[in-house]
This record gives C-alpha cells, sequence and structure tokens, in this order.
C-alpha cells in the first residue's frame, strides 16, 4: 500500500503519457482483430488507424494544454513535469501529428497495408515524451531505447524493399553501438556519484569538483554520454548512416525522422549539460564546439555532390545540427532559446518540404521523385509546389527576410555574446557553401528543361492546407514574431537555473 500512495499525486502530471498509452493498446486490439477477420474480408486499416492515432495526438495535446504547469518531480523523482517538458511535448505532439497526416495519401500509392505505422508511430512519440520528461539516467536510457527500437522498424517498414531493409540494419546496428556508448557514460557517472537521479548527481558534482579522481571520471562519463546522444541528432562524426537511412527509409518516414525525434533529444541535452554537468562546461565545451563545426562543414561540402534529393536532405540535417550545436555550445540561456527557435522554424521548413515531397508522385506510373533532375520545369507543372519549394530552399540558406536567416541570427548573436567567433565564422562559411546546393535545387525547378514531360497527381487538401500555412510562417515570421521569441527566453531562462 505505501509503494502506491508514493505515486498517488503524480497521476494528474502523468495523465498523458497514461491515455496515450491505453488508446495504443486500444487501436493495436482493434487493428488485429478487424485486420485478421474474415467476416470483414481482411480489410486495409492503415488509413483508418492512423486518423484514430492522429487524433489520440490531438486529445492528447488537450490534455497537455489543461495540465497544470508547476514544476515538480514525478514517480518518485524519475521524471519531471514543469514548463520545458509542456513546452517541448506541444512540439513533438504537433510535429508527430503533422507527419501522420501529410503522409495518409503516401501508403496507398506505395501499396503499404500494414497498420502498424500509425501505432509504430505513436509508440515512438510516447517514447520521446518520456525522453523530454526524463529526471534520471535510468529513465533517459529507457526512454531512448524504447524510441529508438520503434525508429528501427519504421526505416525498414517497406517490406518488399532492399534499401528498406538496408536502411533498418544500418540503423539497428549503428544505433546499438551508440547505445553501448551511452550506457558506458550513464555506468562511470553512477559508479562516481553513486546517485541515478539528476538532481542528487549535480548535488555531488557541486561538492566534488575540487576531487581529482571524482572529476576524472566524471568527465569520461560526461564524454561517452555526449557521444551517445550526438548519434541520435546526427551530428558529426555520428552522422554515417543518416544518408543511408534517409535514403532507403519510406519517404514519410523519412519526413518523421527529419522532423520529430530531434528535438527531445535536444531538450534532453539541455537539461544534462546545463543543469547537471554545467560546472564542467570547460570539458564538454570544446567537444560540442568541434562537432558544431564538423557538421556544419561536412553537412554543407558532402551535400554539393549528391544527385538523390533525400541524401542532399539528410547532408543538410547533418549542417543545420551544426548550427544548433553551436548555440548549444554557448552555456548561456540565450544559446538555449536559440535552439528552440531554430528547432521550431527547422521543423516548419521540414514540414514544407516534406509536405511538397510526398505530393510530387508522378501521374502516369504513380513514382516518386528520386533525383533533383527529376524536378526539371517543375513551375511549368506546378507553379504553387515550385514557389513554395523556393521558399523553403531560401528559407535553409538563410536568405533575408526568411524565417531560416533569424534562425542563425540568433545562433550567431548567441555564439559572439560568448566570443565563441571561429564557429561563428565557420557557420557563415557554411552558409555560403549551403547556399550554392540550394540555389542549385531551385535552378533545376525554374531553369532546367526536363528531358521528359510527365504530370503530378493532383495534392490533396490536408498536405496543400501544410504547404500553405508554412509557406506563409516562413516569409512573414518576421513581421510577429515577438510572442514565440518571448516563449523560447522563458524557457531558456528557465533551463539554465
Amino acid at each position: 500500500m505505501d509503494f502506491f500512495l508514493m505515486f498517488q499525486n503524480d497521476f494528474q502530471s502523468m495523465f498523458l503519457e497514461s491515455y496515450l498509452c491505453v488508446a495504443l493498446m486500444i487501436l493495436l486490439v482493434y487493428g488485429v482483430i478487424y485486420s485478421t477477420s474474415s467476416k470483414y474480408s481482411y480489410p486495409v486499416l492503415i488509413k483508418s488507424v492512423a486518423w484514430m492515432c492522429a487524433l489520440s495526438m490531438v486529445y492528447g495535446l488537450f490534455i497537455l494544454f489543461n495540465t497544470p504547469t508547476e514544476s515538480k518531480s514525478i514517480l518518485n523523482s524519475l521524471a519531471i513535469h514543469d514548463d520545458i517538458a509542456q513546452f517541448g511535448k506541444g512540439i513533438v505532439l504537433f510535429s508527430s501529428i503533422s507527419c501522420l497526416l501529410i503522409s495518409m495519401r503516401y501508403f496507398s500509392s506505395d501499396r503499404i497495408n500494414f497498420f502498424e505505422y500509425g501505432i509504430l508511430i505513436l509508440l515512438a512519440t510516447v517514447g520521446m515524451l518520456t525522453i523530454i520528461s526524463s529526471y534520471d539516467i535510468m529513465t533517459m536510457y529507457l526512454a531512448i531505447e524504447f524510441q529508438s527500437l520503434c525508429l528501427y522498424v519504421l526505416a525498414a517498414f517497406k517490406r518488399n524493399s532492399l534499401l528498406s531493409a538496408e536502411a533498418g540494419l544500418k540503423y539497428f546496428i549503428l544505433g546499438a553501438f551508440s547505445s553501448g556508448i551511452l550506457l558506458f557514460g550513464m555506468s562511470m557517472i553512477y559508479g562516481f556519484t553513486g546517485h541515478t537521479g539528476f538532481e542528487e548527481i549535480g548535488s555531488v558534482l557541486n561538492s566534488h569538483i575540487e576531487n581529482s579522481i571524482v572529476s576524472s571520471g566524471v568527465i569520461l562519463g560526461i564524454i561517452f554520454i555526449g557521444a551517445g546522444l550526438l548519434f541520435k541528432v546526427y551530428a558529426v562524426p555520428f552522422h554515417v548512416w543518416v544518408p543511408d537511412v534517409y535514403e532507403g527509409s519510406p519517404t514519410a518516414v523519412t519526413s518523421f525522422f527529419a522532423i520529430v525525434p530531434s528535438i527531445s533529444v535536444l531538450i534532453l541535452l539541455m537539461r544534462l549539460y546545463h543543469s547537471v554537468f554545467f560546472d564542467y562546461i570547460s570539458y564538454w565545451q570544446p567537444i560540442f564546439v568541434a562537432c558544431s563545426v564538423l557538421s556544419m562543414l561536412v553537412g554543407s561540402f558532402g551535400a554539393l555532390g549528391q544527385q538523390k534529393i533525400k541524401r542532399l536532405i539528410a547532408y543538410s540535417a547533418i549542417g543545420h545540427v551544426g548550427f544548433v550545436l553551436v548555440a548549444f555550445a554557448t552555456g548561456t540561456p540565450e544559446g538555449l532559446s536559440s535552439i528552440l527557435i531554430y528547432s521550431i522554424i527547422y521543423i516548419i521548413m521540414n514540414l514544407n518540404f516534406f509536405s511538397v515531397l510526398l505530393s510530387l508522385r508522378k501521374q502516369d506510373d504513380g513514382q516518386e521523385v528520386e533525383f533533383l533532375e527529376d524536378l526539371s520545369g517543375l513551375y511549368r507543372k506546378n507553379a504553387g509546389l515550385a514557389a513554395s519549394l523556393g521558399v523553403v530552399f531560401f528559407s535553409m540558406a538563410g536568405i533575408p527576410p526568411l524565417a531560416g536567416f533569424f534562425s542563425k541570427l540568433y545562433v550567431f548573436l548567441s555564439a559572439i555574446h560568448v566570443s565563441l567567433y571561429f564557429p561563428v565564422m565557420v557557420g557563415i562559411v557554411a552558409s555560403v557553401v549551403s547556399a550554392v546546393y540550394y540555389l542549385r535545387v531551385i535552378r533545376i525547378i525554374y531553369f532546367k528543361q526536363p528531358v521528359s514531360w510527365y504530370s503530378f497527381e493532383v495534392v490533396d487538401k490536408v498536405k496543400a492546407f501544410y504547404i500553405s500555412v508554412t509557406m506563409f510562417i516562413l516569409m512573414f515570421f518576421f513581421i510577429y514574431s515577438s510572442p514565440i521569441l518571448i516563449l523560447v527566453h522563458k524557457i531558456g531562462i528557465l533551463m539554465s537555473l
């Protein structure tokens, strides 16, 4: 009885995760029973289950916004509920809902009829919500592994594709290796502090910072934990799997990889390194600066020779992570605010891009576009989609006055404030180089004659809505950006306390 009394006040704070788990079980039972029912002629349930998963997450957003936000640890300090967690969970839920909605038509076109897709997206989302709330290294590890297992299956979801199977296998093998690195770092922290809770670890580190033996073991643990988590956000030198997984996965799954998982790991990194490990910033800051510089350079120069759309976006993602890590290395509230605003704008840009990419399916044979050359003369076939791609690529390149320019500007200003001039200079060079391949795509869209003429399928209403709204935000962000800037500044200050 005493065991349950410990958690009697935690139910309200963890009601969102509890509700989603119950919804998962109901939807899984529904899918298993009806998809194997001869009475109903073995119906294809992927769309209906995906819609119900999206609806469950919409209700989850409603629950989240009606949950009190007072900061408190829950589940005997295994997790925490605060403004930071609520903010991150809102972004994750919105992004997951959006990825499900824009991918509805993809599966019928590609004849993928497995209802488990929506279930896996919802499972991965629950894992991400748990990562954001983690306040103990054991909770953190289990949540990361829970999310990763779902992502491995999603990467190999297209069972009749050799590339998809290869992507899933590569992701699984390298993901298992990174998990081992992460677990080793956690064992070092536990071995030298005797605690697994974030708050207790922080207290021990503050009191033993002068102890050289403890400090040396803790520093090693901090480095290994950082390496394990940097793998999850595609940072160099832990990036080798990203282009292959992006290319091999179904496009709908690639959109999910590009948009959703990184934000939860970034918030976890901020909790750990800007709170628990902050006293050791002189040791971990150079590592993150080096990773940021390498990520920007590899992302920018690696994309120059790419001919396939998804590989180009993979290297673009690596480059964008480099900019985020520059802000992370500052160790200031301004840097944390820059990370959040950059992540939000990056999500919006990717939502726009993948809404367009998932709409570009050839009408004659139903094949999706794969190479950059397939975009030749797009403005003549669909001027609206061409304009949207133009806006999103200009924004990714950081051309003012689009939103992407301001995201990079805030990162550079936060880095200059703490005299991190070298990564800023590298970032400027990387931005110039990246502009080359972004403008190359725009040149193909507007000025290159297509080798063969084909038309694309009509854009459905859901994707048209997302394309219109995200394009509007990217173009007019500078007019009324104060509310979001105030919100992320508040979150940045809270994370630094």
